[in-house]
């Protein structure tokens, strides 16, 4: 966790350049959507008369003066109305709204590692899992995605890296020996929506796959699996893909039910993250390519 600071700048967010970063984080046959003014104006009164008044509350919370350090954490730490509080807002079109949100949060003094972690991925897992309860529609929970995307990328600084914006490509296979494509195809819709060049494999074996990503560059390979009994076979496949991919610093991340109950599980395959559903993927796959952007944006200054 984030050491605390003092005074924290805002990041800086061009308003003028809001509509190319929409345009850019969403697929446009999903911004072009004709009832989204509609969806915006029942939002905007959804956040009004519940989540503004939720903000004022948590900015008049104070940390008693020297508390334990198990208090501090727990206090320091999103929670469960944190989370939901941002996933209304992103169901909204107001992304200052959301900034100003986030940063209030890294105003306690939370990193934007443990943010990401507690804040955003898990946001975006609750909009999955509104959508699988017939709360939103596809299109609302893309939106809601898209917006998180920009925050982490605004915050990240990013979003400013023109030189890599063509290059949001993602490798999404299946493990060998894994008959279930459907999670796949699920994580691919979500992508494809939210702004992400994609390309499937849904047969092949390790050799196969590690050909693919050696044959072209991609920022993030992401790999299923659908029992502990292919976990051996995504562990040949990542080293694989490691050993021979195209981008040397291509970052992995594995999803399935296994690693839903146990996210250790992708660290034990090598992988360098996993996700729950479709939506926290789309915010996954972001961060890993945030990180090589950070990596390609240090390098070039030396």
């Amino acid at each position: 966790m984030g050491q605390a600071s003092g005074a924290l700048a805002r990041p800086a967010i061009n308003r003028q350049s809001l509509k190319r970063l929409e345009t850019h984080f969403i697929a446009p046959e999903i911004y072009r959507r004709e009832d989204v003014a509609e969806r915006q104006a029942k939002l905007a009164r959804i956040v009004s008369n519940e989540i503004v008044p939720r903000l004022l509350m948590l900015h008049t919370e104070a940390v008693p003066a020297a508390p334990p350090v198990a208090l501090v954490i727990k206090t320091l730490a999103p929670t469960s109305a944190d989370i939901t509080g941002l996933a209304d807002i992103v169901l909204g079109s107001d992304l200052d709204a959301a900034a100003a949100y986030v940063l209030m949060l890294r105003d306690r003094g939370l990193s934007m590692e443990t943010l990401f972690l507690e804040l955003l991925e898990p946001t975006a897992r609750v909009l999955g899992e509104m959508w699988d309860r017939d709360e939103c529609d596809f299109i609302d929970v893309t939106l809601g995605v898209a917006r998180l995307q920009k925050l982490l990328a605004i915050f990240n600084d990013t979003h400013i890296l023109t030189s890599l914006d063509e290059r949001r490509h993602v490798l999404m296979a299946m493990t060998p020996g894994n008959q279930h494509s459907f999670g796949v195809k699920i994580v691919e819709r979500f992508l494809l929506a939210a702004g992400w060049q994609v390309r499937t494999e849904l047969e092949g074996t390790s050799d196969d796959i590690a050909d693919v990503a050696n044959n072209t560059w991609f920022a993030v390979v992401g790999l299923t699996a659908g029992s502990e009994r292919q976990l051996e076979s995504m562990r040949t496949t990542i080293a694989r893909i490691r050993r021979e991919s195209r981008n040397q610093t291509v970052g992995i991340m594995v999803g399935g039910p296994m690693f839903t109950a146990n996210p250790a599980l992708a660290q034990d395959v090598g992988a360098d993250a996993t996700a729950p559903n479709a939506p926290s993927a789309v915010i996954v796959a972001q961060k890993l390519f945030d990180l090589a952007a950070s990596e390609f944006r240090d390098s070039a200054r030396r």
